[in-house]
């Protein structure tokens, strides 16, 4: 029986950027070859489609036509969006179970002190998104 999948993002936030702004340059080797064999692993499987970390600051576009720009991150923000992942599993379950194990990457690296979340979102097939679009004139 064949098996379909779904695909999902994984947005990865870090909440404590001031741990990672004290580690040496050897914890964050470690950190980063943690996380590279995951990475790996993933691929290796078929489960990673994309994925890529991103850099601190962006722009915020807003208003109706988006006249309003304006520079990030933001002072209110507690949090660093890090990263993103796109990925290819059977369930939502599977895929709040891989965000699970990135984490658990970082704690074990990084420490009690590190906290980081990763908010889990399906998407839509890209011939439902062409759908949807073009009902909106898009």
């Amino acid at each position: 029986m064949a098996t379909t999948s779904e695909s999902y993002l994984l947005l990865v936030r870090d909440t404590t950027p001031e741990v990672y702004e004290t580690m040496s340059p050897d914890e964050r080797r470690k950190a980063l070859d943690r996380w590279n064999a995951w990475v790996d692993g993933m691929a290796e499987r078929g489960k990673l489609r994309d994925g890529q970390p991103l850099q601190s600051g962006g722009r915020l576009i807003s208003g109706a036509r988006g006249q309003r720009v304006t520079d990030g991150p933001f002072a209110e923000s507690k949090e660093v969006t890090g990263g993103f992942a796109i990925i290819e599993v059977e369930s939502r379950a599977r895929a709040i179970e891989l965000a699970r194990q990135f984490l658990a990457i970082h704690a074990k690296v990084m420490g009690p002190s590190y906290a980081m979340d990763s908010e889990v979102r399906q998407m839509f097939p890209a011939t439902e998104f062409s759908h949807k679009t073009h009902e909106l004139n898009v």
